[in-house]
């Protein structure tokens, strides 16, 4: 099956993909790195040199590199954090849906509203919610807020955006949104790495959150690694 992954910081130290080929393409927006074995490729949204953070990656350079590089079906990997108690750290979940009011809008019409309907396609996901299981459950059907970034957000920030879903980002929406206005289908996977500030007692910062990403590398080499074997 011909499959773009997309992930970033649950990939970085993952030895799954070293032997993959590195390749590069020059697309209107930009150069994008990319990585590919067989049908399959991978971009770290993040890049692979020195990470971007959220608010500094081309995300219409890497939407559209996969669009010209003939995929439709996209299969993105997310870092989380939880706004719910009954979603923990080490959870594995699939977004259906997604808010994002708060950051600077990502489109290919800059001038004219053009574009299919926003939202998250999931096409592939019941195969491989059903694949992974049962070594790997996964909640499905949540709710992804995404937050402007680079910062996580203040515990105030939390107290709202909780009513409004089930975890906190800043990256997926984005990409569902470009991948909507250009024909591709969003697939929508993550990882809960950590609490939101402030729930259950939880205090986040960047030297905390590194911690919790690598104490969950095994669960994402697993999936991962699953993940290849489903959908060749």
């Amino acid at each position: 099956m011909k499959v773009a992954f997309i992930s970033g910081t649950s990939i970085v130290h993952s030895t799954l993909f070293a032997s993959w080929e590195v390749a590069s393409l020059r697309t209107a927006y930009g150069v994008v790195t990319y990585k590919r074995q067989g049908e399959f490729i991978l971009i770290n949204r993040h890049g692979y040199g020195f990470p971007l953070p959220p608010h500094a990656i081309n995300y219409r350079a890497n939407i559209r590199a996969l669009a010209d590089l003939g995929y439709t079906d996209v299969v993105s990997f997310n870092s989380v954090g939880s706004l719910r108690a009954d979603v923990p750290p080490g959870s594995l979940i699939s977004c259906s849906d997604y808010v994002n009011i708060q950051s600077p809008p990502q489109t290919f019409f800059d001038e004219e509203l053009r574009g299919g309907a926003p939202g998250i396609a999931n096409n592939l996901v019941p195969q491989i919610v059903a694949g992974l299981a049962p070594a790997h459950v996964v909640r499905m059907g949540l709710t992804y807020v995404q937050m402007r970034g680079p910062r996580f957000e203040t515990r105030a920030e939390i107290a709202i955006i909780r009513h409004w879903g089930d975890v906190v980002g800043m990256t997926a929406a984005h990409e569902a949104d470009l991948c909507s206005e250009i024909g591709l289908r969003y697939n929508s996977l993550g990882i809960v790495d950590n609490y939101a500030n402030g729930l259950e007692g939880a205090a986040i910062d960047f030297t905390v959150f590194k911690d919790l990403v690598r104490q969950n590398q095994q669960t994402v080499n697993g999936v991962f690694q699953r993940l290849l074997e489903l959908l060749r």
